[in-house]
């Protein structure tokens, strides 16, 4: 189903090491509102959408795996040349005593990852308006997290991906409307 293109989405550039910064973007990496969350969660819904709006879940589900990626090549490099001092300092002492520097699906308080991140209602409407609020959390975190950080690399990378946002949230607006329209049409028997 899927072609891997070995290239990231989007470059991701850093400027400096900056453990702090690492712990913040795991939000999106293994948070409620992150990138996993996403990518699974619309994945997991097209089983249940209309025909007209499966390829659009599909479309951003693995786009969502993209910018899942890109997350961890961020917090990889923030993190790559640290001491544990440094990670210690940053919070990070926890995940290091557990996982060392490896990335584990966890937000920036240190809670893992859960399958209760995933809603599915089984109703098109209600799940297009849950993956709509998705998206803007996902935007606002992005804006937040741009507005801790003053590498103007790393905010590159983050503009990207919180513009993404924007147009998700816009798709599944438009994919709303299409399943409301198709609902009040004549139906003829």
């Amino acid at each position: 189903m899927w072609i891997y293109e070995k290239k990231l989405q989007y470059p991701v550039r850093v400027s400096k090491c900056d453990p702090r910064m690492a712990k913040l973007l795991l939000e999106q990496y293994g948070g409620a509102d992150g990138e996993l969350a996403a990518a699974l969660r619309y994945l997991n819904q097209r089983y249940t959408i209309p025909d007209k709006v499966i390829g659009l879940l599909n479309d951003i589900g693995t786009e969502e795996f993209a910018h899942l990626e890109m997350i961890a090549t961020m917090v990889y490099k923030l993190t790559k040349d640290a001491t544990v001092e440094q990670l210690q300092e940053a919070g990070l002492d926890p995940h290091y005593v557990a996982h060392d520097r490896a990335l584990f699906y966890e937000n920036a308080n240190g809670v893992p990852w859960t399958a209760a991140y995933i809603q599915a209602k089984g109703d098109p409407i209600a799940d297009l308006y849950e993956d709509i609020a998705a998206e803007e959390k996902a935007r606002a975190t992005y804006q937040w997290l741009i507005d801790m950080t003053d590498d103007v690399d790393l905010q590159d990378g983050l503009k990207f991906l919180r513009e993404r946002e924007i147009i998700h949230s816009l798709r599944f607006r438009e994919a709303v409307e299409i399943l409301k329209s198709d609902r009040e049409g004549k139906k003829v028997f």
